[in-house]
């Protein structure tokens, strides 16, 4: 059987290279290859008139900034190259794309370092050492950016917080609990005019919402022109607690009584129900509330009904009511022996 098989294949093959050969000592086949040599060697001379001509391109040359002192700090940083158009004919060019390797220009720090932290130098200064890694026949059209410009900051740095910027909301049935950033607060390097406006570093701004569960983002900081925070980005975390409703017996207080008043309310406390989170329900009790009933407000009236205020709500807890939502009270006067 695998003899057989092997026969056929051969057959096949002997076919396939007989009209090949065929096909190649045809008269077409003789009429197309010398028209395929005909078509590649006009294909060349075009090639060669047009490579003569002048064309102009873009090409990059690589910028770098040496012998930056260990207490000196880049704020803004040096453009990493210089986009140099030049002109000249099409095969200098050809040579360029395809095997020229341009070396970087160094500035050294202290060739422009001054009094003003921000330094700018005209790239007329640096033509001659682009100049000197072109072909003779290379015309220098233009270079970009015109001017390069960098800021630094002599070891002058703080501390400052940093901030959100962006919007983190969860569902209806939980609720963020905190936001927590890691680190809290980073370091700022800048010249000492721009140090100074600086309190915050913030967050880049970004959106999330209806989580339910904790949510982790790693987010950069706003970039400021001048200006180096440290580090550069940060995690932020915002914890989710599920919402519980709790209710405490609150008393009701009243102050700026005069001497020889009191006041009694009917009932002496209000049940508050309140929406807090599952991770807190234990240490919200009636004592981080307070109820208190100005004797002014009382004199103001002109009725016996109180409208119950909290004067007193602690952190992180939301849908506060009071039930009553009003008391009933009576300022009474006290004898002096009571007193």
């Amino acid at each position: 059987m695998f003899k057989r098989r092997d026969i056929i294949r051969r057959d096949y093959l002997n076919r396939v290279i007989k009209n090949m050969r065929d096909f190649l000592l045809s008269d077409k086949s003789r009429e197309f290859l010398i028209f395929l040599v005909c078509f590649l060697i006009a294909v060349g001379f075009w090639l060669l008139q047009t490579l003569n001509s002048d064309y102009e391109t873009e090409l990059s040359v690589p910028v770098r900034l040496k012998g930056v002192p260990n207490e000196v700090v880049i704020t803004s940083d040096l453009p990493s190259e210089l986009r140099v158009k030049v002109r000249d004919r099409g095969t200098v060019l050809l040579n360029y794309a395809l095997g020229k390797k341009f070396y970087p220009i160094f500035l050294n720090f202290k060739d422009y370092r001054g009094s003003d932290s921000h330094v700018y130098i005209s790239v007329t200064q640096l033509e001659r050492s682009i100049r000197g890694q072109l072909n003779a026949s290379t015309r220098l059209v233009s270079v970009k950016p015109d001017t390069l410009e960098y800021i630094y900051s002599e070891g002058v740095s703080k501390r400052v917080p940093v901030k959100l910027y962006g919007k983190v909301s969860s569902d209806q049935l939980h609720y963020l609990s905190d936001t927590i950033f890691r680190p809290d607060s980073v370091s700022v390097f800048a010249p000492s005019g721009i140090l100074d406006t600086i309190t915050a570093a913030y967050t880049q701004s970004f959106i999330k919402e209806n989580i339910s569960e904790t949510y982790l983002q790693h987010v950069n900081l706003v970039e400021q022109k001048g200006v180096k925070f440290v580090p550069s980005s940060i995690d932020v975390e915002f914890p989710v607690d599920i919402y519980t409703e709790k209710t405490v017996d609150v008393p009701l207080y009243g102050v700026g009584f005069p001497k020889g008043k009191i006041l009694r309310t009917f009932p002496s406390k209000v049940k508050v129900t309140f929406q807090v989170g599952l991770s807190r329900f234990r240490e919200i009790n009636a004592e981080d509330f307070r109820i208190d009933i100005p004797y002014e407000d009382l004199l103001r009236l002109g009725t016996d009904k109180y409208t119950v205020k909290l004067s007193k709500v602690p952190h992180g807890i939301s849908q506060v009511r009071c039930n009553p939502a009003q008391v009933d009270f009576l300022i009474e006067q006290i004898s002096a022996e009571m007193d």
